[in-house]
């Protein structure tokens, strides 16, 4: 109360000092250099002095913009520590090629299968296999996504030919340039992709007729399964007895009952040793082969899908426990026939998070629903990005792809609800926008684990050994003298540590706080000599030239006042006994004499008035402004 009452009164008062003042005592007093040899040289040395002050002031206030730049930039500095220790071995997800026996799912793709061997027919030799059209085929798939030949011998009017144009006109239109051939050198193979009604069309074009029909497979393929219940799927799948033959992790032995399975669009049956999803993850008793895991698969390559599945081998992918297996893309393939030896070793990446970078714990703060948090794995990039596609394709297309994780309450896209869901999947895969949208929403992990492999393979069995191998391996399998097994069908893992040294690589800020106020101070003190303390004495100059301002706009805009107020009179200001008179005052009145018969007498016996008593007419009355005296002083107050 005592602070603000002072304050009050030095608003009344007046500033105490001018800017002057304050300057000279400024430079009178500071601990910076300079400023003192300004007020105490002669005119000469006191521009020089000035000048040098102004020129050195500059340079610390450039420095120190440069310096603070280099701070806000957030840049990191990488190191690599290296490490021993015992660890944990990594989760390992195993998968066929195929996804499905093809004795199983024969029933579901026999349509396209005729389809799929009548278009290898036109393709291969047009000129012939237009006679041969007598087999019936089931052109519902065709209507939908056709494959046409579009020939090319004129670039500026190319003529687009539909390879079943001379038996069915269902998905023929007026483009479409029916009962022409063309050989495979004039021409190439597209896949015609519409919009409902066929009011919009797009044509996806291959080099190759391989990768044509290859793609228009697998996209027919996927309307068939996405109406088929997942669990359905499974069973079609190779079961674990089947694929895994035999098992062994350093000297214990193990099985298929070791393994957890999951089902993977792609490979169908999927299984992950070492997942740490119910217990605990399994440590490596020593780096080196011997206490590794090992693996005897049947990839059972004689009942693959023709069609679908062009490559013949196992697919396998090591990761972190308790994260999702993205095989198709970080995964590799073990060939068949042969052992492959896969060598580990670790790095661990541990990322600095904001602001120095965009990297999440958990993905908390990513504005990505994760799909795949179904499956209780922890967050990753991968898993981020195709949950953003499937939300993007349900959102413009109205379903769910099949390749990704169901949304609930969504349902997968297929030709008989979504007709026109393959082109709009075509153009959103397409889409460039799409993606850098996915990719600036999500964020990579601040903490991940990576393994380096170093793989070599070897003919296995040999030659010498093939026979009991195979008979031993049949019996344990199928109970069966007989050998039932071959090398187009066996796989042999061997994965291991090579060493039990792991590498760090750690982010580390690479100018922190200590970093920017040494560097601040050393430019300050080296050009002007100053310190913490000389910065402290000129931020209280700047509060007292503050103060000072305010002060001298107070009494400004005070004095304003008045003088509006003096601006309405001429003159002085009128006295009380001026103000007074101003106003009529019926009871003060002289006597006026009157003709009558008496000139004493009042007519009409009218009572005399008493007189008024005069207003006081004193000029010490006069209205001045009242000085209020006061004091500084707390007494006073």
């Amino acid at each position: 109360k005592k602070c603000l009452v002072k304050c009050l009164h030095r608003l009344q008062k007046g500033p105490g000092y001018s800017y002057k003042e304050l300057l000279v005592w400024y430079c009178s007093n500071t601990n910076t250099h300079g400023p003192k040899r300004i007020i105490c040289e002669g005119p000469k040395k006191k521009a020089v002095w000035f000048l040098i002050t102004l020129l050195f002031t500059s340079l610390v206030c450039w420095q120190w913009g440069v310096f603070i730049r280099t701070y806000l930039s957030w840049e990191v500095s990488v190191s690599l520590s290296l490490g021993f220790k015992t660890m944990d071995f990594p989760a390992v997800t195993i998968c066929n090629a195929s996804p499905f026996q093809y004795s199983k799912v024969k029933h579901l793709l026999k349509d396209l299968d005729e389809l799929m061997e009548a278009v290898l027919e036109r393709i291969l030799a047009p000129e012939q296999s237009y006679a041969n059209t007598t087999r019936t085929l089931n052109f519902t798939i065709w209507n939908d996504t056709p494959l046409v030949l579009i020939d090319e011998q004129n670039p500026h009017h190319p003529v687009v030919l539909d390879l079943f144009g001379d038996v069915h006109n269902g998905s023929a239109d007026s483009s479409l340039a029916p009962g022409r051939t063309c050989t495979a050198q004039g021409c190439k193979v597209a896949m015609r992709l519409c919009s409902l009604n066929g009011t919009a069309c797009t044509f996806r074009n291959f080099t190759s007729a391989t990768h044509a029909v290859t793609e228009w497979y697998q996209l027919q393929a996927t309307n068939i399964f996405s109406q088929v219940p997942t669990h359905k799927l499974a069973e079609m799948g190779y079961p674990a007895e089947r694929l895994i033959l035999a098992c062994l992790f350093g000297s214990e032995p193990c099985s298929y009952r070791n393994f957890t399975s999951i089902f993977h669009p792609d490979y169908g049956n999927c299984y992950i040793f070492n997942w740490g999803m119910t217990e605990k993850a399994l440590p490596s008793a020593n780096p080196g082969a011997e206490f590794g895991l090992k693996l005897i698969l049947d990839i059972g390559q004689e009942d693959y899908v023709p069609f679908l599945t062009s490559t013949a081998g196992a697919r396998l992918l090591l990761h972190e426990q308790r994260s999702y297996p993205f095989i198709k893309d970080e995964g590799i393939y073990a060939m068949s026939g042969t052992e492959t030896s896969i060598g580990v070793l670790v790095d661990k990446l541990e990322r600095m998070g904001e602001p120095y970078s965009q990297c999440t714990m958990n993905g908390s703060d990513v504005p990505v629903r994760n799909l795949y948090s179904d499956y209780n794995t922890t967050y990753s990039i991968q898993a981020c990005i195709r949950s953003c596609f499937q939300e993007h394709m349900i959102q413009n297309c109205s379903c769910a792809h099949y390749l990704y994780p169901l949304p609930r309450g969504e349902r997968y896209c297929n030709n008989r609800e979504f007709p026109d869901w393959a082109y709009c999947y075509s153009r959103l895969r397409m889409s460039v926008a799409q993606r850098e949208t996915c990719i600036n929403m999500c964020k990579e992990s601040c903490n991940d684990t990576q393994y380096k492999m170093t793989i070599s393979m070897a003919d296995w069995p040999s030659e010498a050994s093939e026979d009991w191998i195979f008979h031993v391996l049949s019996q344990e399998r199928d109970q069966s003298t007989n050998i039932t097994l071959s090398r187009k069908g066996v796989v042999k893992l061997n994965i291991y540590f090579q060493e039990f040294n792991y590498r760090t690589i750690e982010e580390s800020a690479a100018n922190n706080i200590v970093w920017l106020l040494s560097n601040l101070g050393g430019q300050f003190g080296f050009w002007m000599g100053g310190s913490v303390l000389c910065l402290i004495e000129f931020g209280e100059i700047l509060i007292d030239f503050v103060w000072i301002t305010v002060i001298k706009l107070v009494a400004f805009t005070k004095n304003l006042r008045q003088r509006r107020a003096q601006a309405r009179y001429a003159g002085p200001p009128p006295t009380v006994a001026e103000l007074v008179e101003a106003h009529t005052n019926f009871g003060f009145q002289p006597d006026v004499a009157r003709p009558g018969p008496d000139p004493g007498t009042y007519p009409d016996e009218q009572t005399v008035p008493i007189p008024g008593t005069p207003p006081p007419n004193y000029d010490s009355l006069r209205l001045q402004p009242l000085d209020i005296i006061e004091s500084d002083s707390e007494g006073e107050a």
